[in-house]
């Protein structure tokens, strides 16, 4: 059985003791491995685990879905608090500058540290692009094809390179899928790349369909047009189950649940049984 528990989300669950605020981290327990997928964006999802006695000292691994700072910042907390693991998976490109730009302003929403600081935590660093089995049973999938035009990046989103500001195409985008019954759950972290076209794509080289869906689908800024073919996509594509959290906002839940799908979220603390 695998146990997905939500250390990090932007709603407080029935559980008042905990801290909530906008990022997202997962703990993923399953026999005797633990995997850490995101960290938030500070030191509160290392509190939250202690307070709800989840253990994040030897994990097998951590998984970074992207480097944006809700996602990847509180990797350095768990780091410098002597937790997490001494491997993190990450997709390529991870430390380019991320920036969201308003007008003249640009806010730095990279995720505060580099190459040096693994190095110098002796952090093995693998970088995933394509598809990777991380543990029995358990894969991180990125290179996202685009092949759903409507599921669009916001353009504040930029990358700085040597040559200047440029689109950010969030190719460093990965997820965590492992096998669930007769198919697969998959945990995202934002799903810039579109929801569907991971989804599609994990399908793709997996070869088994994705039964549940668990995290953030940026949802939030979407049209109603979008969030309806989303979610009449993801079911016709054999999805029974989807669990949204931070970015995916409240229209994109009641759309769920109103084409007959099973849908919860997962506030801080909450936690499904696979």
């Amino acid at each position: 059985m695998v146990r997905i528990t939500a250390l990090m989300d932007n709603i407080r669950s029935e559980n008042k003791a905990l801290t909530a605020e906008h990022g997202l981290s997962y703990l993923v327990e399953w026999e005797e491995r633990s995997i850490l997928f995101d960290c938030g964006a500070g030191a509160a999802p290392l509190q939250n685990a202690r307070r709800l006695g989840r253990r994040l000292h030897g994990l097998d691994a951590v998984v970074l879905s992207h480097s944006h700072y809700d996602h990847a910042a509180g990797y350095r907390d768990l780091i410098e608090a002597g937790l997490g693991s001494r491997l993190l998976y990450t997709g390529p490109h991870f430390f380019e500058a991320k920036y969201a730009c308003e007008g003249v302003r640009y806010t730095d929403l990279s995720a505060g540290f580099g190459e040096g600081f693994l190095a110098g935590h002796g952090i093995v660093h693998q970088v995933v692009d394509g598809m990777s089995e991380i543990a029995p049973g358990a894969f991180l999938v990125g290179g996202f094809a685009r092949t759903h035009a409507f599921e669009t990046i916001p353009a504040r989103f930029v990358r700085r390179t040597p040559s200047g500001f440029v689109p950010d195409d969030f190719a460093d985008e990965i997820c965590l899928a492992f096998t669930a019954g007769d198919g697969l759950a998959v945990l995202v972290g934002c799903s810039h790349p579109g929801i569907l076209n991971m989804v599609e794509q994990v399908h793709t080289v997996l070869g088994k369909p994705v039964r549940a869906v668990f995290g953030g689908t940026h949802l939030a800024e979407a049209d109603a047009g979008r969030i309806d073919a989303t979610v009449q996509g993801l079911r016709q594509l054999g999805l029974r189950t989807l669990g949204l959290g931070h970015c995916s906002g409240e229209a994109a839940e009641c759309a769920i649940r109103a084409a007959g799908a099973s849908g919860c979220h997962l506030a801080v603390g909450d936690c499904v049984f696979l």
